[in-house]
């Protein structure tokens, strides 16, 4: 039966069977243009004829993994390729029905994956205008406008003070313009400035700049509310209305007035929409009440306060600037650069918007443009109205015929007023010294701190609903599990109620401190980062060219957005270097976080396409560059079986190779290959993951063949890309080798003779428990599909209602583990499972003190010395020594060793001892060559004791035999191997790993069985062995 698969469960498709081969049933039925055809049933097709093929359709492209409901479903590949069905009853289902299992909490669970709210539902979504439009500018218009603008035109002079705003507007406008790209490159989901930074980036980046955006809203809520309390707390003290005292006054009207935007908010998004548009209309009043009071003749009292109306020569002494106080271009601008941050008041809310794709790139760009020219028009009537110093004193008035000469107050005194005492002493009036020049420049002063009300309110108020929608969506997505419960919405709009409460709570905390003049810059700071890091998204994902990224909106450049990015960081620092260094440390700590906690999410970031393209520009550079022996490094191909089969041979191929060097676990899957693909598809995933959860720097490759050589030849031929190729073979070795099938035999033989062709570098590990797990780990797989199966029974049974059938269920899932798993095994085979499951797992420990013994006897090209070398280097085996043998001629042995070690030491290889072995020629005991003799006797061919024909019939008719020919012929070299192995049990008994040269059959020449005699021989009861032979070429230099 065909599996389609998903994320969150598999789909059974009961009417596809893919081994039977009659064509479908065909019934007649009308087409809508009255031809009568056959076709089939359960097909709708376009194309004038039956077909399981869809057109496309945009519900084939939606995530898998939705959270609940159906999802639709192409066929699959292979529901078209496959031989037909029997029964005719082929049909895809429209859509699949996704497990619910793991949708609530799981990282899976990310808000790119739900479905799409209905609008029919009572759910409000909101327009450009309403959404986007109007919060940015309410945000953006701050206290700024009607308090603290007059006072940086008034230092910094119309001409600086219009680069200051051009220059806040250039950085918003940036960052607006790679906001908009990417928005409109594929759906926006709830979450604002966090879900664009972690879709981009990836959870790494927006985890940790979503926190910190979250809390900086969080805390601006106090912020504007303070500031709205502060002037509240002024008029009080005027009209000499005090409760307690300006500081816990300001506490008090705080507290009562978060309090009760919390209610507006909480009330839902509708209400605070339509708090919205209020204080935007009084908000436009007071704007144009300005505008409206610079008209108005300036009465006596007015112009002695510095107010003349429109003037030119007023216009022109305001033009150069005028810091003081040690102010300077860098601190007016650091002042005013926070009026200009509130552009991602609309996409925070992305959530509750009707379409975010259009809506957020017309409005905020278009808030930014609005705002910017208003903050414009007010500066500069200003400046054409105010000058910068006043007395306030209306009888400061110039007498007839006095000169008004060179003193700063020209202007004035042009205009009939005398202000230069304010050269000596400071004044209270004119733009430089008077907060309130807004309120007296206008037509009615109460709208003026009715704007100032409003614009305080409004900027509040978008905090409070943005600091929680932006933290739901980081909690949705589950990459700080402690906090996945403010993930929980409720109602219609999904609405962050926990989220609320939290921001509630911060914000009130704040204001009990009552002074924040250290927090503001921090929070400016934050802002900023965010910004920042949307520039660098956009500019990150144009310069990774990946397909996936095709933004609607055209108007952007990816340079430009890096010169954004940079702007921000820099901006950063110049309003306060302290916040920003402070900024990117807590960045950088929670990036680290999330790095180190890797949650599983896969958004397809701009990160993981650099990170290819890198890969691929690096992989590519390298196969321009010969090799060289000093850049060697061993690239392991190790025949392991499923990744979890033969983890001791896995654990020391990791160790040889860790971080510095491919490692590639190969599996080969046997038999027919619609039986073994679909195999090898369901493992390829699991296995890989597996390595990445153990930590195990290896990559997961199988190939399915008919042979298993066939499916090793593939590996050793076509493993790897360019340069970083394997050059290393490491397998186990056979220790069923005598019981097992001559073509078994001819096939390990085999493998071992293709990799010495095709040159590569060859390992094979002995443990005499054996090395492979397969069996265990495949009864274990049993056990866990067995317990799911009973707990899903166990769930269905606690939705029935009846008593019977609840006991009916309970029998059944009883009966999965009887009879899906056998019974405990016999106490002999659970205790040498037991040892078999201790000895594979010796190399993932760290070694006691001890020694590797490096049996040096051929020279290979320096691999035998040089992995073991490798392994002395690595944590867990640091402890061990290595101790060097080598073979030598008898009264040399003093010489052979100074030539040793002379080689050691420009090898520059670290050892314990050197040891020369020079009675390697002397001939075994007669025990260990009987033992031998008992090994090979069953595959003897004893030809000759037969006369010479019979012999030939003989060899052709056992071709795999050892015959007496090739015993005398290699006798020798067997005996080699035995006086070895006696060697080895008197010399290395206790050490902890032995490395020796691994003997070479001549092909055609040696038999198989032969060959494995002396493998076996050669290795048998000692501590883990390596058999090592380099390919002869060589791995080791003494030059520089």
């Amino acid at each position: 039966m065909e599996r389609l698969k998903s994320s969150q469960g598999e789909y059974e498709n009961p009417a596809f069977d893919a081994i039977l081969g009659d064509p479908p049933v065909y019934e007649e039925t009308n087409l809508s243009n009255g031809e009568n055809r056959t076709v089939r049933p359960s097909v709708v097709s376009a194309f004038g004829h039956d077909t399981l093929d869809r057109v496309p359709n945009i519900n084939f492209y939606r995530n898998a993994g939705s959270v609940s409901g159906h999802r639709a479903v192409r066929p699959s590949l292979q529901e078209l390729h496959d031989v037909f069905q029997k029964n005719g009853a082929i049909s895809v289902p429209d859509t699949v029905q996704d497990s619910g299992e793991g949708s609530d909490g799981t990282p899976s669970d990310d808000v790119e994956s739900a479905d799409p709210i209905v609008s029919d539902k009572g759910a409000v979504k909101f327009g450009w205008i309403r959404g986007v439009l109007v919060r940015c500018m309410l945000n953006i218009w701050g206290v700024m406008l009607f308090i603290r603008l007059s006072w940086v035109f008034g230092q910094a002079g119309w001409g600086l003070g219009i680069v200051v705003i051009a220059l806040s507007c250039v950085v918003t406008t940036i960052t607006g313009l790679s906001m908009s790209a990417i928005c409109t490159n594929g759906v926006v989901r709830g979450g604002g400035a966090y879900y664009l930074i972690s879709r981009s980036l990836g959870p790494e980046f927006g985890g940790s700049i979503g926190l910190i955006f979250a809390f900086a809203n969080a805390v601006a809520v106090a912020m504007y509310v303070v500031g709205f309390a502060e002037t509240v707390v002024d008029l009080l003290v005027e009209h000499d209305l005090l409760m307690v005292d300006p500081l816990n006054d300001i506490r008090i009207v705080g507290v009562i007035t978060v309090v009760f935007l919390l209610g507006i908010s909480v009330a839902g998004m509708e209400w605070e929409a339509k708090a919205q548009i209020v204080l935007l209309v009084i908000l436009l009043v007071a704007i144009v009440n300005v505008f409206v009071g610079t008209f108005i003749p300036a009465t006596n009292d007015k112009k002695s306060e510095g107010f003349f109306n429109y003037q030119s020569n007023i216009f022109l002494e305001n033009f150069p600037p005028n810091f003081r106080d040690g102010e300077s271009f860098f601190t007016v601008f650091s002042i005013f650069f926070p009026a200009a941050t509130g552009i991602l008041a609309g996409a925070n809310i992305s959530g509750d918007l009707q379409d975010p794709q259009a809506a957020i790139p017309k409005g905020t760009l278009l808030a930014i443009l609005i705002t910017g020219i208003t903050y414009l028009a007010v500066a500069l009537s200003v400046s054409a109205c105010v000058v910068r110093d006043a007395t306030g004193n209306v009888t400061d008035i110039i007498a007839a015929g006095m000169q008004c000469g060179n003193s700063s107050a020209v202007s004035a005194c042009e205009l009939g007023y005398d202000f230069s005492s304010c050269a000596e002493k400071s004044c209270k009036f004119g733009s430089m010294n008077n907060f309130q020049v807004m309120t007296m420049v206008s037509g009615f002063g109460p709208l003026i701190i009715a704007g100032t009300f409003s614009a305080t309110l409004s900027s509040a108020l978008a905090s409070l609903v943005s600091a929680p929608k932006v933290f739901q969506a980081l909690c949705k997505d589950n990459i700080y599990k402690a906090l996945h419960f403010f993930a929980k919405g409720y109602g219609k709009n999904n609405e962050p109620i926990p989220g609320y409460v939290l921001t509630f709570i911060i914000s009130v905390g704040f204001i009990l401190i009552g002074n924040l003049n250290i927090i503001a810059p921090i929070i400016s700071n934050f802002f900023l980062a965010s910004y920042a890091l949307i520039n660098f998204s956009c500019f990150h994902a144009s310069y990774a060219k990946s397909p996936g990224w095709r933004p609607a909106y055209k108007f952007y450049n990816m340079w430009l957005s890096l010169v954004g990015a940079v702007l921000c960081c820099a901006v950063m620092f110049v309003i306060n270097w302290w916040a920003a260094l402070l900024t990117y440390g807590i960045e950088i700590l929670l990036y680290i976080y999330v790095t180190v906690k890797k949650p599983d999410v896969n958004w397809g970031s701009s990160t993981q396409a650099v990170t290819f393209v890198s890969a691929v520009g690096n992989a590519l550079s390298l196969t321009g560059i010969d090799d060289h022996v000093k850049n060697f490094r061993p690239q392991i191909l190790a025949l392991t079986g499923s990744a979890r089969s033969r983890p001791a041979l896995l654990d020391l191929a990791h160790s040889i190779s860790k971080n510095y060097g491919l490692c590639i676990t190969c599996d080969v899957f046997v038999g027919p290959r619609s039986e073994a693909l679909e195999e090898m598809n369901a493992g390829m995933e699991k296995n890989q993951q597996w390595l990445r959860k153990t930590k195990r720097k290896a990559f997961y490759a199988a190939v399915a063949c008919n042979k298993f050589r066939e499916g090793t030849e593939s590996l050793l031929q076509a493993s790897g890309l360019g340069r970083m190729k394997p050059n290393i073979l490491m397998m186990g070795f056979k220790k069923n080798w005598r019981a097992s099938s001559t073509e078994d035999l001819l096939t390990y033989v085999g493998v071992l003779h293709d990799a010495f062709d095709f040159e590569y570098g060859t390992v094979v590990l002995r443990m005499d428990q054996g090395l492979d797990l397969s069996h265990l780990v495949e009864a274990e797989e049993e056990m866990l599909k067995a317990a799911k199966e009973q707990q899903s029974l166990e769930t269905d049974m606690n939705g029935k209602k009846s008593r019977g059938m609840f006991r009916k269920s309970r029998n059944s899932s009883q009966q999965v583990l009887t009879t899906r798993v056998c019974g405990p095994p016999p106490p002999q085979v659970a205790k040498m499972n037991e040892r078999l499951k201790e000895a594979s797992a010796q190399f993932k420990k760290k070694q006691p003190k001890g020694t590797i013994d490096v049996w040096w006897l051929f020279d290979d090209g320096g691999l035998t010395l040089l992995l073991p070398y490798i392994l002395t280097t690595r944590k867990k085996w640091k402890d061990c020594k290595l101790r060097i043998f080598i073979a030598g001629e008898p009264g040399r042995s003093e010489v052979d060793k100074q030539e040793m070690k002379s080689l050691l030491e420009k090898f520059r290889i670290t050892y314990s001892e050197i040891i020369v072995i020079d009675d390697l020629h002397v001939r075994p005991s007669s025990n260990s060559l009987k033992k031998l003799d008992d090994m090979i006797e069953p595959f003897r061919l004893h030809e000759g004791s037969k006369d010479t024909p019979q012999a030939e019939a003989m060899r052709k008719e056992h071709t795999w035999k050892i015959t007496d020919e090739e015993l005398s012929t290699f006798e020798e070299k067997t005996n080699l191997q035995i006086r070895l192995n006696e060697l080895l049990q008197e010399k290395s008994k206790s050490a902890n790993l032995i490395i020796v040269s691994m003997p070479i059959a001549r092909k055609g020449s040696v038999s198989d069985h032969l060959y494995m005699a002396w493998l076996e021989v050669l290795t048998q009861d000692l501590p883990p062995t390596l058999l090592i032979r380099g390919n002869h070429k060589s791995v080791l230099t003494f030059y520089s």
